[in-house]
C-alpha cells in the first residue's frame, strides 16, 4: 500500500481511524526554517471533528508531538516525524459490520484487494488520515510563506448552494468567521442550516471547495508528465470524497472562443509580465506564469449516513447495513484545511525540483 507523496520535499503517512495514533514522516524539508508549533496545531484545529453540531461529533484533542527534525524551534534538514494520539474511538460501533460491505464505501475494495479489511471506521480508508497530511502542510506552508506564497481555500459550494461572487471580490479573510467557512456570511449562515436539515434526516451532502494561491513564482512545475495542474489533481483527488477537481476556467472554459479565452500578455512598469485575463489559472503549458492558481474540489456526499441501506455481506448474501457512529452530514467544511495542505505540499515539492533544474550564473 502506498504511503508515501512527494518527490524531494516527502511525506508519509501511518496509521488508522481506530488505531493507537496517527502520523506522518516528512523528508527534504530545508534545515534552518523556523518551526512554529502553535501554527500546526492551530491547521489541525481547522481539521480536527466536533467543530459543531454539523460535524462528526467525535472528540480528538488532536494533539501534535513532534519526535525528530526539530532542534531549538529550527528545522535541522534530518526527517522530521509527527503523532497525533487517536483518544476517542469508539470501535464498537462498527461491529455489526464486520462482514458487511457498506454502500459506496471501500469495504468491497479493500477486501477484494487485500484479502481482509480494518472495519473499525474504515481503517486507513478513513478521513482519519488526513490529519496527517494537514501536519505536514502546515509544515510546508511555513516554507512557502517565507517565499511570498499564500494558499486560501473556503467552501464555495454546498448541495445546490453556490457562491457566485468572484474570488477577487471576497473578503476571504471572512472564511474562517463561521463553521462552514464560507466567506459570504450570509450564504454561509443559509448553508450552515441546510446542512444541519440534512443531518437531522439522517442524511449527508456534496459541496465544493475553492482554492486561491497568490505569490506563486514563475516557473513550478513540469512540462510533459509532472505538469503543476496535474500534480495538483491528483492531490486533490487522493482526499477522501473527491469526486471532481477543475483549475482555471475548467470546464466552463468550452463555452468561449480561443479569442475570449486566451490571456494576452503585457509588461508591467517593474518590467515584470502579467496576463490581462487569467483563465488558465495561474498555469500555462503545465508551468506557474506568476498568476494567481486557482481550482475548485468537488467532495461527494459523505457515503456513511443514519438510514438502512440494502447491501450484501462478504459471502454475497443481502443484508440491510445500519448507519451507526459519529461522522459528518457535510465533509466540505472540515475538508478545507486538508485542500490548502495538500496544495501546500505540492508547492514546495515542485520548488525544491525547481531549485536543481538551471545552474546558477556568475
Amino acid at each position: 500500500m502506498s504511503s508515501i507523496y512527494g518527490k524531494l520535499f516527502q511525506i508519509s503517512t501511518f496509521g488508522e481511524s481506530h488505531g493507537p495514533a496517527v502520523g506522518v514522516i516528512v523528508q527534504g524539508c530545508p534545515s534552518g526554517i523556523t518551526f512554529d508549533l502553535d501554527f500546526v496545531q492551530s491547521e489541525l484545529d481547522r481539521r480536527k471533528p466536533g467543530q459543531s453540531r454539523i460535524t462528526t461529533q467525535r472528540k480528538e484533542a488532536d494533539s501534535i508531538e513532534i519526535l525528530s527534525g526539530v532542534f531549538e524551534g529550527k528545522t535541522t534538514g534530518t526527517p522530521i516525524a509527527m503523532l497525533v494520539w487517536n483518544g476517542d474511538q469508539r470501535s464498537k460501533d462498527y461491529t455489526h459490520i464486520a462482514d458487511q460491505f457498506r454502500p459506496s464505501h471501500a469495504d468491497y475494495t479493500y477486501f477484494a484487494k487485500y484479502g481482509l479489511r480494518d472495519y473499525r471506521g474504515g481503517g486507513r480508508s478513513s478521513a482519519r488520515e488526513t490529519v496527517a497530511r494537514v501536519a505536514a502542510g502546515a509544515l510546508a506552508k511555513m516554507v512557502l510563506t517565507q517565499l511570498g506564497v499564500k494558499i486560501t481555500a473556503y467552501v464555495s459550494q454546498v448541495g445546490t448552494m453556490k457562491l457566485e461572487t468572484p474570488v477577487e471580490q471576497l473578503d476571504l479573510s471572512l472564511t474562517e468567521s463561521n463553521a462552514v467557512r464560507c466567506p459570504d456570511p450570509v450564504l454561509a449562515e443559509k448553508m450552515f442550516t441546510y446542512i444541519d436539515d440534512i443531518r437531522k434526516q439522517g442524511d449527508s451532502v456534496g459541496g465544493v471547495i475553492s482554492a486561491y494561491i497568490t505569490g506563486c513564482p514563475v516557473g513550478l512545475g513540469e512540462p510533459v508528465f509532472d505538469k503543476l495542474h496535474a500534480e495538483l489533481g491528483k492531490a486533490m483527488l487522493s482526499i477522501n470524497a473527491v469526486k471532481g477537481f477543475e483549475y482555471g476556467s475548467g470546464f466552463s472554459g468550452v463555452e468561449l472562443r480561443g479569442s475570449q479565452h486566451n490571456d494576452i500578455i503585457e509588461k508591467q512598469a517593474d518590467g515584470s509580465l502579467r496576463t490581462q485575463t487569467n483563465h488558465s489559472g495561474g498555469i500555462q503549458g503545465g508551468i506557474s506564469n506568476g498568476e494567481p492558481i486557482y481550482f475548485r474540489v468537488a467532495f461527494k456526499p459523505v457515503a456513511t449516513i443514519m438510514q438502512d441501506q440494502d447491501s450484501v455481506n462478504e459471502t454475497g448474501d443481502k443484508i440491510t447495513v445500519s448507519g451507526k457512529g459519529r461522522h459528518d452530514p457535510c465533509v466540505v467544511p472540515r475538508a478545507v484545511p486538508i485542500v490548502e495542505a495538500m496544495a501546500a505540499i505540492v508547492l514546495l515539492d515542485f520548488y525544491l525540483r525547481n531549485q536543481v533544474i538551471q545552474m546558477p550564473q556568475k
